[in-house]
């Protein structure tokens, strides 16, 4: 049978998800090798030094640098806080003297007799990383994080924006096929992975900001309307780090598309189950997904997902990617395997693609993913 390899995405009811959760520099793991974790357990914790605020002690106390180690009331070392008195002036006679105040809280670092100006460290920034998903603990990386893994269902999205959350999932839309808009957002939302159908319009996503859902997922959205939530264009290196209080997973493209039915109905099928999302993508070098992943509940009865590694066959599963049938999913019927020439006058290696409606049509492989599941 005839088999090619492209990349594609994971739309899976049953898989073995595995997520490194790393500190960025070196620290402590809080879990060892078997724990139970929850989604927001912090799992690992370290403490970058603190910003350093330089004052100018000589300048404030109108003295020679010199005299400054003399004239300081807490020394190297000590711990102040702001606003402070840190100096105090000898005056003339022993009366008018100026005192100078800690513009920080932290500690005195350093001091100088050749400047006059003294550092203070800022107290230390705790950097924690939390477990990410409900799990266990599969690895542990030594003064690094760990491993965390769960059976998971998982859905693999086309690009979204925000960090990582978590939340019970809910379904806003009745059928893939249904427009996501502000109406559909309830209060009781707040704390939710809203799932919608279609296009996700602007006024939804600020709907969902203000009842406080933690993520919205939905089929398309226009790429006006993202730039207008946003306030500016959007680049396409890698997202994930936008801070606007929601995330937002985006299943198959932008415009005006449904959700894929497998991927609504699997996400329904969970409905009111923890789903941990994050909306980091990456396009260039080194590929990053935004996705949603439900850990299993002990004894659930979904068909392990059948790993197949990037393989397209005659059957597999497949969204054809560029115009005239962007975001169509359909099955693939045929792998010639001579290059053909093109519309275009180029050659490539194509497929036949059967859409929903019966119709085939060829299209280059390279414009078709793989939907892996």
């Amino acid at each position: 049978m005839a088999k090619a390899y492209t990349p594609g995405l994971k739309v899976t009811p049953r898989i073995a998800f595995r997520s490194r959760r790393l500190l960025p520099i070196s620290g402590k793991v809080l879990v060892a090798k078997g724990d139970r974790v929850r989604h927001e357990q912090i799992v690992a914790e370290t403490f970058m030094e603190g910003d350093v605020t330089p004052f100018n002690v000589a300048s404030k106390l109108a003295c020679t640098p010199a005299e400054v180690p003399a004239l300081l009331t807490k020394q190297q070392g000590e711990a102040v806080a702001a606003d402070e008195v840190i100096g105090r002036s000898k005056g003339i006679f022993g009366m008018f003297k100026s005192e100078c105040r800690s513009p920080a809280t932290g500690t005195i670092e350093t001091v100088s007799a050749t400047t006059g100006q003294i550092l203070i460290r800022g107290e230390p920034i705790p950097v924690r990383v939390k477990a990410y998903l409900d799990g266990v603990v599969a690895e542990v990386i030594e003064g690094e994080g760990c491993v965390v893994e769960a059976e998971s269902a998982l859905v693999q999205g086309i690009f979204g924006i925000g960090g990582e959350t978590a939340g019970p999932i809910a379904v806003a839309c009745k059928a893939p096929s249904e427009e996501m808009h502000e109406d559909l957002i309830k209060p009781e939302h707040r704390g939710s992975v809203v799932v919608g159908g279609a296009r996700v319009t602007v006024a939804a996503l600020r709907r969902a900001k203000e009842v406080g859902a933690a993520a919205v997922v939905s089929g398309g959205i226009d790429d006006s309307d993202l730039k207008e939530l946003l306030g500016y264009d959007l680049g396409v290196a890698i997202t994930g780090s936008e801070q606007i209080g929601l995330t937002v997973v985006i299943t198959e493209g932008f415009g005006e598309i449904a959700m894929a039915r497998r991927t609504f109905e699997l996400l329904a099928s969970k409905k009111g189950a923890i789903a941990s999302v994050n909306g980091a993508t990456q396009i260039r070098a080194g590929v990053m997904r935004p996705e949603i992943v439900v850990p299993l509940a002990d004894g659930d009865e979904a068909i392990a997902a059948r790993a197949s590694d990037g393989v397209l066959e005659i059957g597999s599963l497949v969204r054809i990617i560029r115009d005239p049938h962007f975001g169509v999913i359909g099955t693939a019927a045929n792998l010639p395997p001579e290059p053909q020439v093109l519309g275009s006058g180029s050659k490539s290696r194509v497929l036949e693609v059967e859409l929903p409606n019966g119709d085939r049509v060829i299209v280059p492989r390279a414009n078709v993913e793989l939907i892996e599941g």
